[in-house]
């Protein structure tokens, strides 16, 4: 045997495992990534829903918007893909008609969904933005039922003024009412310590 045929007959025999090795290599790691995907896919179904969520509604009246009920809306839309609705509900006093311009009311207003709006921007949240009449924060709501379609409403609960939140009663009046499903989010309450 000359030594380019023992050469040879090394490589090939030593290319053998090698190829054998590389082989179980693509098949482990095409079973991994099978695994893999099998477990994303079981998780995402355990998690969707029959009626995806379309729509969030995050109604909020006052000078002032709660933080954390803009977090939760904008974390849970992202999460599924939803468009968040911000409503500014404008009340109307009783002494004016229900159809008067209300120009300190709608520049407050504008200027809180401007600012939901781009902080949707940031998040990558589509935003379909509302401003409701109302002669009270429960006329308001009534009224944005009557008008919108959504799946899901976030508010601020609990709070002692208007802008960070509704009160206790009108939060019990919309678990009653409201369409679809509720959250709210109440002010974390000082620690005792």
């Amino acid at each position: 045997m000359t030594a380019s045929a023992a050469i040879a007959s090394f490589v090939i025999a030593s290319a053998v495992p090698l190829v054998g090795l590389a082989a179980l290599l693509v098949g482990l790691a095409a079973g991994v990534g099978l695994v893999l995907g099998l477990e994303r896919r079981r998780r995402a179904q355990a998690l969707a829903r029959r009626d995806p969520v379309r729509r969030i509604a995050l109604p909020f009246t006052g000078e002032g918007l709660s933080e954390p009920a803009l977090l939760a809306a904008l974390r849970i839309a992202h999460a599924e893909g939803a468009t968040l609705m911000p409503v500014y509900l404008a009340l109307v006093p009783m002494r004016l008609s229900i159809a008067v311009p209300l120009p300190r009311e709608a520049t407050v207003g504008m200027g809180l969904l401007e600012a939901v709006e781009q902080r949707a921007m940031r998040a990558h949240v589509p935003v379909d933005s509302r401003i409701e009449r109302g002669r009270t924060v429960r006329h308001a709501l009534r009224e944005l039922m009557a008008h919108e379609r959504f799946e899901r409403m976030v508010v601020a609960a609990g709070a002692e003024d208007r802008g960070a939140g509704f009160s206790p009663e009108d939060v019990a009046w919309l678990i009653k009412r409201a369409p679809g499903e509720l959250i709210a989010l109440r002010p974390a309450q000082p620690s005792s310590s």
